[in-house]
């Protein structure tokens, strides 16, 4: 499965040690990710992750073109919602568009944690079906 890997600033130290936590599982798909949360994931996990820009410059469009595309199956996202982003409308389509093309999305750890039990025990299995 294609899995989009997005953190906010605040966010991005909690992202990476759930990926560490889930390495195994996350080993077995391919992954994506927005500039500095994909280098970071890359440097502190030794996993395979094509990088995106940042999301400001336009690394959230980019993964949202590839769930417009039906290129991507699962989405996490740890979001700041306290603090105000400058991309802010890039976001809210970004998460538009899971909602419009039924991509299952985390913001944040407790429903990160629900998907990737999912994704080990192959219950997003009916992702493939829709490609």
């Amino acid at each position: 499965m294609n899995i989009a890997l997005i953190a906010h600033d605040k966010k991005k130290d909690d992202l990476v040690q759930f990926i560490i936590a889930y390495k195994s599982v996350f080993a077995a798909h391919t992954l994506f990710a927005t500039g500095t949360t994909g280098s970071r994931i890359i440097e502190e996990t030794g996993l395979s992750v094509h990088r995106f820009q940042s999301g400001p410059f336009g690394g959230d469009q980019e993964i949202g073109a590839l769930i417009a595309k039906n290129k991507m199956d699962v989405v996490f996202f740890f979001r700041d919602p306290l603090t105000a982003q400058p991309h802010e409308p890039d976001v809210s389509a970004l998460i538009r568009l899971c909602d419009v093309y039924s991509v299952p999305l985390a913001t944040n750890m407790g429903t990160a944690e629900i998907i990737v039990m999912g994704l080990k025990r192959g219950d997003l299995s009916w992702r493939k079906v829709k490609q």
